[in-house]
């Protein structure tokens, strides 16, 4: 089962996160936060209160992303 292990905000609306199997990937967030639970993670303020769970991230609002949604979207760094 794919996790993420490990997450750092690195600025806009980009994360730097670690999986499970090694794979290190950068993520920007910024076209996939649409609608009523993401849209709400525009404002910056509420997109840097997120915390590492088991499996994934989650934000302060509730929202959270499948850890292989995030792997699919990232870029290898």
């Amino acid at each position: 089962m794919l996790r993420v292990k490990d997450v750092d905000y690195q600025g806009d609306y980009r994360l730097a996160l670690t999986f499970n199997d090694g794979a290190h990937k950068l993520v920007d967030l910024e076209p996939h936060l649409k609608g009523e639970v993401f849209g709400a993670l525009r404002d910056k303020n509420l997109f840097i209160q997120y915390a590492l769970t088991p499996i994934t991230i989650e934000w302060a609002n509730g929202a959270d992303l499948a850890p292989e949604y995030l792997y699919e979207i990232g870029t290898t760094i």
